[in-house]
């Protein structure tokens, strides 16, 4: 397994990342524990999960799947051989997040609340990275607004600088290593680097945003940082929520899939996805590749990717992605790929 810097970070983690946040709701703790010991084999040293999943997130299974990590942590005795991230909850209105209610905001009491939290559930004194789940500001989520900009609604807002300080203290009372950004933007990246430059607390390591090949506006306006500034991708979703694997093709809905149990692929069933998916699954077939493995070799293969976050809820299926590291994206295969990027640019962004 390929191991690739963590930013400035001195930390080296393996290409592909262990995403969890199916354990708890899909996945049973022996599952989740199943899962981890054979990753572990596997080579992969890097685990990332958050104090909102387990997803769809709702009180009744929140912390659910840091908990899990906990008990395996707990039970293996291995902290030393992994390296932990999670996320505290941007701004949002899960009042079940914090003890006194009311939501949740990237300023510092929240922020301390929820590393305590996330350090008692995943039995571990620090986190490799903690991340911003996503921004205080308001922006467009998950796809909600595609890639048009609109001028930021007038609510308020913490400031970069004050979640940075925020952070800092985590940073210097060793509760957290490294710090990370995710569903960010541009000018996110540009405001923390900043403050990081004038010395108002640590800097960004990586930033967590989806990429897969119906959406690449990664490369667009944020791929550059990872080159310049060492902050690189941790791609979430590289399946599309599993939808470039074919399974929900014309309307299908498997029995046991999240989209089918939960009715949250939105984001991957825009006008134009269809046909893009078609003409992916087209290559893979005429490669003689497992769609899920050319989608997965894709991302893991691009320069600015630091690690390629990977989610099952079967083992078979997490054999099938961490083989997809024997596929190698020639730059035959590459062009092919841009020529349907090309046709189909990013339909699910």
């Amino acid at each position: 397994m390929d191991k690739r810097p963590l930013g400035r970070s001195g930390l080296f983690v393996s290409a592909i990342c262990l995403g969890s946040m199916t354990w708890g709701e899909q996945n049973t703790e022996a599952e989740g524990h199943a899962q981890l010991d054979y990753a572990l084999d596997r080579g992969v040293n890097f685990i990332d999960t958050a104090e909102i999943y387990s997803i769809p997130p709702r009180p009744g299974t929140q912390g659910s799947t840091e908990r899990i990590i906990g008990s395996w942590l707990a039970a293996r005795r291995n902290r030393d051989k992994v390296i932990i991230a999670t996320k505290v909850a941007g701004r949002g209105e899960a009042h079940w997040l914090r003890e006194e209610g009311g939501g949740t905001v990237l300023d510092r009491k929240n922020i301390q609340e929820a590393i305590d939290g996330s350090l008692k559930r995943l039995q571990t004194d620090y986190v490799d990275l903690y991340q911003l789940h996503w921004p205080d500001r308001s922006l467009p989520l998950w796809g909600a607004g595609g890639t048009t900009y609109r001028r930021p609604s007038k609510r308020a807002e913490v400031p970069v600088e004050e979640t940075l300080a925020a952070l800092d203290e985590l940073v210097k009372a060793g509760k957290v290593r490294h710090i990370g950004l995710s569903n960010e933007t541009p000018w996110g990246v540009a405001r923390f680097l900043r403050g990081a430059e004038l010395g108002l607390g640590p800097r960004v390591v990586s930033i967590q945003n989806a990429y897969n090949l119906i959406n690449r506006t990664f490369e667009m306006g944020l791929a550059e940082f990872a080159e310049r500034d060492q902050v690189g991708l941790l791609a979430y979703s590289p399946l599309a929520q599993g939808y470039l694997t074919g399974k929900y093709r014309r309307g299908a809905r498997p029995p046991g899939a999240r989209t089918t149990l939960f009715q949250r692929g939105q984001r991957y069933e825009k006008p134009g996805v269809e046909a893009a998916i078609d003409a992916y699954l087209a290559l893979a077939r005429d490669l003689g590749v497992d769609p899920a493995q050319l989608a997965i070799a894709f991302v893991t293969s691009r320069p600015f990717v630091t690690a390629n976050i990977i989610g099952a809820t079967s083992m078979a299926q997490l054999k099938t992605d961490l083989d997809s590291l024997n596929v190698t994206i020639t730059p035959e295969i590459e062009q092919r790929i841009d020529e349907i990027h090309q046709r189909h640019s990013n339909p699910a962004p």
